[in-house]
């Protein structure tokens, strides 16, 4: 036991709830440790491990401050943070010497100069918001993707080299490294959570796919922006210098690949322009549109809107059954124009593919024959030619060959159709067969397939697989499949309401007498380590006297133990003891 131990736990006791909270989390105590009171809390705060943990915690100031501390310095400005961390004694002091020796050996490499950027010339600008737009509409491939089959995760939370090579062969970059910094900024904005293991479109990812262009990236800025750690923060709520960022966590050896990935996305959204020395470098110039975030307003899209090709809302559809857009499409218009054609190219000029496959899909999601007629003829600038026509016109008639519903007597989902032959084929599909489709008896003429796989599982993995199927419900009546989507996460729980259990059972044990307290502390700790104490003794006569014991117990408000003088076994009411001060065993 220590007096520093005692020093923090006098000193935490008199912490507000909200300060001792701040502290926990920062310091990463579990909300379930066994802790019975503040001298516990103390202890194993200034425990070696728990110091090793905080240290690469530290900004660069508190680092350079607790350095300072060490070496008998002024800690300076951190001083403060240093304290509120535990990290610091309450008083002027020197440091525990758990910190002390965490410390030592440790150094501080020079920091990066941060001078301003030079501004950045027009061409560079032109790079980086093209960089911007080419982020949003990857990203939003993704998007898409992820609500057609989540992504899987990785152990360790990432999206593994299968899933990237399924996203590559939909069209995605062929850059493994990139599709990683592009997903990190979808789950940063929360339009990606990762759920079991998978990473799933949320609920406002599928509101930001319908966003504009321009709202998108500032959705994306936004997003980024408050994900970033609170070293890299400033107090308007913008970011510090981005040259800096290297250098705020010195002691922590991951950091410099952590800050690498977040000035590789900075450059991702356009928020940096080339810089001299590389194109992932913090040196490059901060572009015109990134101003108003670093300094804490709303990311205004518009500067950067005057760089990248506006928006249309035509089309020109053509006799081989490709649909080309002059320019990038709106949002909501791809959408939906994505959902009955393939895109084959996408740049400021995309073109897509109508083929008997992708109108099928788009009738069993929900369209009909005369609604996909509607919207292209609304955003055809060549009308609809006769073999998209007559394309359409006979998916339409095979449509709904398939149907999928529930049967109300036995809950199972059933499969049916009036051909035989093609539901034959789908009980021998090799890509369904995890679905454990079984024959059952003809109903009504049609012939039918059973299992126990929900109703809207077995729509999708048919419709995957290019079936004419449609989703009915108990009366037959065709319903309209929806893919769902993840809530999005909840807000992350008060840190005072996430530790209140733990704060509760440290002040409900907080003794009135503090001296007392330890002193029992002391004595435990003593009895344990069968420590050799002097121990101060009043005696019934008002006089003192001090008594050289190798403790033995302690226990019922009595201290044992066996006096060196006499080597006599002595018993003393804790009551009895004025004070005590471990010395040397002489026989050690």
């Amino acid at each position: 036991m220590s007096t520093h131990a005692r020093l923090l736990a006098e000193a935490l006791s008199a912490r507000t709830d909200a300060q001792l909270a701040a502290l926990f989390r920062h310091r990463d105590v579990r909300p379930d440790a066994s802790w019975n009171d503040f001298f516990d809390a103390a202890e194993a705060l200034l425990d070696p491990s728990s110091v090793a943990k905080a240290l690469p915690r530290l900004t660069q100031a508190e680092a350079v401050g607790l350095s300072a501390a060490a070496a008998g310095a002024d800690p300076g400005g951190a001083a403060d943070a240093l304290r509120a961390l535990a990290l610091l004694p309450p008083s002027d002091g020197g440091l525990p010497p758990s910190i002390a020796a965490a410390v030592a050996g440790r150094g501080l490499a020079e920091p990066h100069p941060t001078g301003p950027a030079p501004e950045p010339d027009e061409a560079a600008v032109a790079r980086a918001a093209e960089r911007a737009f080419t982020t949003v509409a990857t990203l939003a491939d993704a998007l898409l993707l992820a609500e057609e089959s989540p992504l899987a995760l990785l152990a360790g939370g990432t999206v593994g080299l299968s899933e990237k090579r399924r996203l590559i062969e939909r069209g995605m970059p062929d850059d493994p490294a990139l599709l990683d910094d592009v997903l990190a900024l979808g789950a940063e904005a929360g339009l990606l959570l990762a759920v079991e293991r998978t990473l799933r479109l949320s609920d406002e990812g599928a509101a930001w796919l319908r966003l504009a262009g321009p709202e998108r990236w500032a959705r994306l800025v936004a997003g980024f922006r408050a994900a970033l750690p609170s070293a890299l923060r400033t107090h308007e709520g913008g970011w510090t210098p981005m040259l800096s960022w290297a250098d705020e966590h010195p002691w922590d050896p991951a950091w410099p690949d952590r800050a690498d990935a977040l000035i590789r996305q900075a450059r991702l959204l356009g928020l940096l322009a080339d810089g001299p020395d590389g194109a992932t470098s913090a040196s490059g110039a901060e572009t015109p549109w990134a101003r108003a975030p670093r300094l804490g307003a709303d990311p205004d899209p518009h500067p950067l809107s005057a760089f990248v090709p506006a928006e249309v809302d035509r089309i020109f559809l053509q006799n081989d059954l490709t649909a080309i857009a002059p320019g990038p499409l709106l949002p909501a218009l791809d959408l939906r124009l994505r959902t009955m054609a393939a895109r084959e190219s996408a740049s400021q000029a995309s073109s897509y593919r109508f083929t008997a496959d992708t109108l099928s899909a788009a009738l069993s999601s929900g369209e009909t024959e005369e609604g996909v007629l509607a919207f292209l003829e609304g955003i055809s600038l060549t009308g609809v030619p006769q073999p998209l026509r007559y394309l359409l016109a006979q998916s339409a008639s095979r449509h709904g060959q398939v149907r999928v519903g529930t049967d109300p007597e036995t809950g199972r989902t059933q499969v049916r159709s009036a051909d035989e032959h093609l539901l034959q084929a789908i009980g021998v599909d090799q890509a369904l067969r995890p679905l454990g489709l079984v024959p059952e008896t003809t109903v009504r003429g049609d012939a039918v397939l059973a299992t126990r796989v929900n109703r809207d599982t077995v729509f999708w993995a048919l419709t995957d697989e290019h079936y004419p199927a449609a989703l009915v419900d108990a009366d037959g009546a065709v319903e309209r499949p929806v893919r769902t989507t993840v809530a999005s996460a909840p807000a992350a729980r008060d840190d005072t309401e996430v530790y209140a259990a733990l704060i509760a059972r440290l002040r409900a044990a907080r003794e009135e007498d503090a001296d007392a307290a330890w002193l029992e502390r002391e004595l435990e700790h003593a009895a344990k380590q069968r420590a050799v104490l002097a121990v101060e003794v009043a005696m019934p006569d008002g006089t003192a006297r001090e008594l050289v014991l190798e403790v033995t117990g302690f226990g019922g408000g009595r201290l044992r133990g066996r006096d060196r003088a006499s080597d006599v076994e002595r018993t003393l009411p804790i009551r009895s003891i004025l004070s005590t001060r471990a010395i040397e065993d002489p026989a050690s």
